[in-house]
């Protein structure tokens, strides 16, 4: 668990997404593991926008290969969230991503989670250096 509340002032980045319907369990409230598909829809969105990422057809992929996430406060359908995205290490193959769910117009986190990406050769799967406009889109992020 953090060591403090993460705030909307320590991300670059927001990604909105709105909750559906079926992202709610029978406790009524969004079940846990789709926050992860929530993270994993705020960074490929912004790989692909910003950073080039060719998810069909590109020589590069990213492969998770690390997950984790905190929760502190209940999110339900039809909440609006935003998902704060920002780098906490960028290595020459790998980055890791640290994300926060957020109510809309809400400073205090519901959840936070990391998520580790080695980017690899799509042919062999054997890990590349990060180059290019990608490299510069998460060096944007880094904080």
């Amino acid at each position: 668990m953090p060591e403090s509340m993460p705030q909307r002032a320590d991300y670059r980045h927001f990604q909105p997404i709105i909750t559906r319907w079926h992202d709610n369990d029978v406790y009524g409230h969004v079940n846990n593991v789709t926050y992860y598909s929530f993270f994993d829809t705020a960074v490929n969105t912004y790989l692909i926008e910003k950073g080039g990422l060719d998810i069909h057809d590109g020589e590069v992929v990213g492969f998770v290969v690390s997950s984790a996430c905190d929760y502190f406060a209940s999110i339900a359908f039809p909440d609006r969230i935003e998902i704060g995205l920002r780098v906490g290490k960028l290595g020459s193959s790998s980055v890791q991503y640290e994300l926060a769910v957020f109510k809309a117009d809400e400073d205090e986190a519901c959840a936070a989670g990391r998520f580790v990406h080695v980017f690899v050769e799509r042919a062999t799967n054997r890990p590349v250096a990060i180059a290019g406009l990608l490299r510069e889109a998460l060096q944007q992020l880094v904080m």
